[in-house]
């Protein structure tokens, strides 16, 4: 690639990171069915015409959003398993990383559990829906990993199955306690349940299931 075009393209990446940019602050500000392109666009300081020459939908855009989310649920995923030694300590370390998350970035969440409770478009190699796709398999494959390395290593049960079904049931089973602890916090309390103590539970439950 010849200097001129490397830099167009550098300049590329740095105006659609700024539109990524500015949809997430409008994001974490009105929610996402608020969020107009419009109002993306002004945040940006760009025209809303430029917008549509990154992205062709709000769709699109918000796709980039969950790839951001991703890759960075992914970092805290690896950061978590890196500090524990076996794998039942690297999955109750991811486990307690996805609710801090969930916790400080709500939107982020919510942009995932939207992006996953849907049927999002598939395109071409490189497209904001492929690239969420593989960042998700990213987030996963910690998971996987550990769930193996625990086999391996004795501190979880052989008999689970395929490491990558538990690892889909694990996904399943965290990111509706979090829904529950996040939505559902008055109900709660009127059973006499704080949410802290309901994700401890939870938890304990996990890896009792999981230990040999």
């Amino acid at each position: 690639m010849s200097y001129v075009a490397e830099r167009r393209q550098e300049e590329k990446d740095r105006r659609r990171a700024e539109i990524v940019d500015a949809a997430i602050e409008v994001y974490r500000e009105v929610g996402w069915d608020a969020v107009t392109i419009d109002q993306v666009a002004k945040r940006a300081r760009l025209s809303r015409a430029l917008v549509y020459v990154y992205f062709r939908d709000k769709e699109e855009l918000h796709a980039a959003i969950v790839f951001r989310a991703f890759e960075l649920l992914s970092s805290r995923f690896a950061e978590a398993a890196g500090r524990a030694r076996l794998g039942i300590d690297k999955i109750e370390a991811m486990g307690r990383a996805y609710v801090a998350f969930a916790h400080e970035l709500p939107h982020f969440f919510d942009a995932c559990a939207r992006f996953e409770s849907c049927s999002p478009r598939t395109g071409e190699p490189g497209s904001p829906f492929t690239e969420c796709f593989e960042a998700g398999d990213r987030v996963n494959g910690h998971v996987v990993a550990a769930i193996e390395q625990g086999q391996r290593d004795g501190s979880i049960r052989k008999d689970l199955g395929d490491p990558q079904m538990s690892s889909v049931a694990l996904w399943g089973f965290s990111h509706g306690l979090i829904q529950i602890a996040m939505t559902k916090a008055q109900v709660l309390a009127h059973k006499g349940i704080a949410v802290p103590q309901l994700v401890e539970h939870a938890l304990g439950l996990l890896l009792k299931m999981l230990h040999p």
